[in-house]
This record gives C-alpha cells, sequence and structure tokens, in this order.
C-alpha cells in the first residue's frame, strides 16, 4: 500500500469518526429520565429550521433546548479540547504519559474553584476564579522554567510537578477547614467532575476560549509533527520551536483552563484519547489532531450519558473515567509488551 492509499484510508477514519459523534449527539437527546424518540427529537430540531407544525408540549422544547443542548455542546467543547490538549503535549514533551495537567493548570483551577466555593461566590464567580488560577499556575510554571538554563522540556515539567503539588496541598488546606455540612460536599462533588446543571451562559463562557485554543493548534498542526523530533532536526527544518513551543502551551492553557473552569476535574481524558488516536491512525498529527478532536468529542458525550443514565443518582464524570482509563492504559502496556 502506497503512501497516497494510507492518506485515503486514515481519512476514511475520520469520516467514521464524524458519523459516530453524530449518533451519538442524536442519542444524548434521547438518554434520560425523561424519554424522548427518535421521531420526535428530529421534529424538534427541524422545527428550528422548517414550518413544522407543533404538535408536542412547552416541556419536550425546555428539555431538548434548555437542558440537554447546552450540557451535550458541552460535553463536546470539554472532551475536544482536554484531548487535543493531550495529544500536543505528549508530542511537544515527546512522553506518552504527558496529560493535559502537566503544567499545574488543572491543579491551579481546582484550587481558584475551591477558593471561590468557600468563599460563597456564585457560579459565574467560580468559574472566573477557577479559570484565572488556571492560568497563575502555568504563569509560575513558566517564569520558573525561564529562570533555568537546563533542558527547557525537563525544566516545565519539574516545575509543573512543583507547582501542581503547591496547588494541590491548597485545596487540601482549603477542603480541611471547609464547613463540613456545606461547602466540603459541594467542593468535593466539584473536584470529581460533572456537566450537571451546563447551561446557554456556560457555552458562552468557555467556547470562544477552547476556539482561541483550538484554532491556531489546528492550523499549525504540520509544525507538531516538526516538534516532536529532536530539538536539532527541528532547528535544521528551519522550524522556531521555542515559539512554536509557547503557542501551543498557551493554546493548550486557555482549553483546558476554560473545561476545567465549568467541568471540574475530568482525568484520563487527555491522556487515553490521545493514545487512542495513534493506535487508529498513526503519529501524524495532520490525520491524529481531528480524529482526537472527534474521539474525544464522542468519548465525554458517551460517559457523561453513562453518568446520567446510569443510575438514579448522577455519576461524577471523573469516577467513570478513571475506571475506564486506567484498565484501557493496562491493556496497552501489555499489548506494546507482547509486541
Amino acid at each position: 500500500m502506497n503512501t497516497t492509499d494510507r492518506g485515503k484510508e486514515k481519512q476514511h477514519y475520520i469520516y467514521f469518526f464524524i458519523i459516530l459523534l453524530l449518533i451519538i449527539f442524536l442519542l444524548s437527546f434521547v438518554i434520560g429520565r425523561y424519554p424522548i424518540s427518535i421521531k420526535l427529537l428530529l421534529k424538534v430540531l427541524f422545527s428550528k429550521i422548517f414550518p413544522i407544525a407543533k404538535t408536542w408540549s412547552e416541556t419536550i422544547d425546555i428539555i431538548v433546548f434548555k437542558v440537554r443542548l447546552p450540557r451535550i455542546i458541552g460535553a463536546i467543547l470539554v472532551g475536544a479540547s482536554l484531548s487535543v490538549s493531550g495529544a500536543v503535549y505528549q508530542g511537544m514533551f515527546k512522553n506518552p504519559l504527558v496529560s493535559p495537567d502537566i503544567l499545574g493548570v488543572t491543579s491551579g483551577s481546582a484550587f481558584g474553584a475551591a477558593l471561590a466555593i468557600f468563599l460563597s461566590f456564585n457560579t459565574v464567580g467560580i468559574q472566573i476564579s477557577s479559570f484565572l488560577f488556571g492560568l497563575i499556575g502555568v504563569g509560575l510554571v513558566c517564569l520558573i522554567s525561564s529562570r533555568i538554563k537546563d533542558d527547557p522540556l525537563i525544566t516545565l515539567v519539574i516545575a509543573g510537578v512543583l507547582i501542581g503539588s503547591i496547588f494541590t496541598s491548597l485545596t487540601s488546606l482549603i477542603k480541611y477547614l471547609a464547613d463540613t455540612n456545606d461547602k466540603l460536599p459541594t467542593i468535593t462533588f466539584w473536584l470529581m467532575g460533572s456537566l450537571a446543571g451546563f447551561s446557554g451562559k456556560d457555552i458562552k463562557a468557555i467556547i470562544i476560549p477552547i476556539l482561541l485554543g483550538m484554532i491556531p493548534l489546528y492550523i499549525l498542526r504540520w509544525r507538531l509533527n516538526v516538534l516532536s523530533l529532536d530539538e536539532d532536526e527541528a532547528k535544521t527544518l528551519g522550524l522556531e520551536t521555542k515559539k512554536i513551543r509557547m503557542i501551543v502551551i498557551a493554546c493548550s492553557t486557555l482549553m483546558t483552563a476554560a473545561s476545567v473552569s465549568v467541568s471540574g476535574m475530568i482525568g484520563w481524558i487527555g491522556l487515553v484519547i490521545p493514545h487512542l488516536s495513534r493506535m487508529i491512525v498513526g503519529p501524524d498529527y495532520r490525520v491524529l489532531l481531528p480524529t482526537t478532536i472527534l474521539l474525544g468529542s464522542s468519548y465525554l458525550l458517551l460517559i457523561d450519558n453513562i453518568a446520567r443514565a446510569l443510575t438514579t443518582v448522577e455519576i461524577p464524570l471523573g469516577i467513570l473515567t478513571s475506571l475506564l482509563g486506567a484498565p484501557f492504559f493496562i491493556f496497552l502496556l501489555l499489548t506494546n509488551r507482547r509486541s
């Protein structure tokens, strides 16, 4: 099979994942405590485009457009942003175990949210605080690494671990001081990750930061292939590695901070999905990045459907992603060992 045939085959995977995402998108409206048939759902959706006689109650409109649609869009945005951040970080750091929280953004956002809940901020205040502390965490990491003249990638990781540890300790301190009857359960549930109560306001809060992070990475996806080479090789090919690296960090931080600020801590997506995408389409970022976007969106949307439909009480997303992510990684390790 020549290179052209391989390229076409990989494009077919992208088309497949587009169809898969559309199927899960439609099924997400049907699943729930208030069941809606596919036929009725299509009528409700198309009624916003075509003049279809309304034969359903106002409750159906509220469930579809006010409750489920924002949550579905939220799952797609958060899943895509966390997956893409993990994919570009793994290529940049040349390490398959790297995830979006490597530079302290996740732990910083978690502390910001915990602090805002402790101080009785409203929902918007919690999101703003989480977002700002996520950016502050990465800012501190970059500031520390810029003062060390050794290997920039190693110093970034070390600084990220240190800053993440500090923010994790501060979050634990907030939990220790919080009221056990009110604020502590709220902080604990938020840290587990959830899209419950996701609204149109939440979409407006995160869509611009996520797009500002996603679009540059998608445009520069061919350069990410070069960035994953050795430093000397990348420079030989004329790539300004330092500038591209800063763009990757800025874009990934923006997406991750925005996602964590509204969904809480949802782990393993940025670690597992890029690996799964590479197993399917290979390491070429021209195909890997769109595949990761589609697969990450579909994965979190599917997990969210399970979380709200499996039991009468909604299961936090962080629990489900960990339960599924860890066994997958064990399987991956065993498969690689055999091969």
